[in-house]
């Protein structure tokens, strides 16, 4: 859920290595089936071997650690960062892992709750202790929330099996296009079709969906010519469509992501980077990763509010 350049700067992608684009490739022994198509399997890390780190704990604000649980909103319909599994009820991903991660370094319970992606950070503070929901780090997003760095993704485009639309990446004036609501792959297809508009070209018809698995289905179904997502998530539904669809074009725009805790509660941020560094420091952080098979967007260092591009 990042940011989009304008299309003068989609010329640049060239110059990022496909390897960029990271998947959830998952072992072929116990896959499961999920309810909106997407599977999962037991990630080989153990989370319960997790031990609390009384450092990083004695940072939590005075209530969150009386209360013992830390409740986490997450947008559930964005595989492989976080969906629901084949029970139809069970939050999973790597995001559900990481932040499953972090609450066991402070020793409290995790309490996911799915939400809307774009309603997460008006509630935090009030419903919601934190959330967690591939947030690219934005300057805009850092003037209503704080954002702990911890991991790092592209963008891409994808279209139909052998792009029978022809579809040219690096000018997509006057196509369709399917992005999720409230993500900034939204925002940035608004930009992308102004710039059409004042280069005097077609302007963008963009099809938003509450969830990413709507926006796939379309793209599959040939109602939207091309889809604009998070390179991981393209990357998912690749392997979720049996290659029904594919990547058009290089990885772009890299940038980090991060937990959001509401902007007065800077003792949370503080506790969350604190853990985030005990997970870095001794491995477990790329290894939950790994178990996703999106280790490449590992971070080495989580900061608090870092400088945005």
């Amino acid at each position: 859920m990042r940011k989009m350049p304008l299309l003068v700067a989609l010329t640049a992608a060239a110059t990022l290595a496909l390897t960029a684009c990271t998947d959830a490739s998952q072992p072929a022994d116990s896959p499961s089936t999920g309810s909106a198509g997407e599977t999962s399997t037991e990630a080989p890390f153990d989370l319960t071997s997790i031990q609390k780190d009384d450092a990083a704990a004695a940072l939590l604000p005075a209530e969150i650690a009386s209360a013992g649980k830390l409740v986490v909103a997450s947008n559930t319909e964005y595989a492989p960062a976080e969906f629901i599994d084949a029970d139809g009820r069970t939050p999973v991903g790597y995001d559900i892992d990481i932040i499953t991660a972090v609450g066991a370094v402070l020793g409290l319970e995790v309490v996911i709750e799915s939400a809307d992606f774009p309603a997460i950070i008006p509630a935090l503070g009030s419903k919601y202790d934190v959330g967690i929901s591939s947030f690219t780090i934005t300057t805009e997003r850092m003037a209503e929330a704080n954002m702990v760095s911890y991991f790092n993704a592209g963008e891409a485009f994808s279209v139909q099996k052998g792009n029978p639309k022809n579809v040219d990446p690096t000018n997509i004036c006057g196509l369709t296009v399917a992005v999720q609501t409230g993500t900034v792959e939204d925002e940035g297809a608004e930009e992308i079709s102004s710039t059409c508009v004042e280069d005097g070209e077609q302007p963008l018809e963009v099809l938003r969906y509450d969830n990413q698995a709507d926006a796939t289905t379309n793209l599959v179904g040939g109602k939207a010519d091309i889809m604009y997502a998070d390179s991981p998530i393209v990357s998912y539904a690749i392997e979720q469509t049996n290659g029904e669809i594919e990547q058009i074009g290089d990885v772009f725009d890299s940038a980090p992501q991060g937990i959001v805790t509401a902007k007065a509660d800077t003792e949370l941020a503080a506790a969350i980077q604190a853990a985030l560094t005990v997970l870095m420091e001794d491995g477990t952080f790329t290894d939950i990763l790994a178990s996703w098979g999106n280790d490449a967007g590992a971070l080495d260092e989580s900061v608090v509010n870092p400088p945005a591009s």
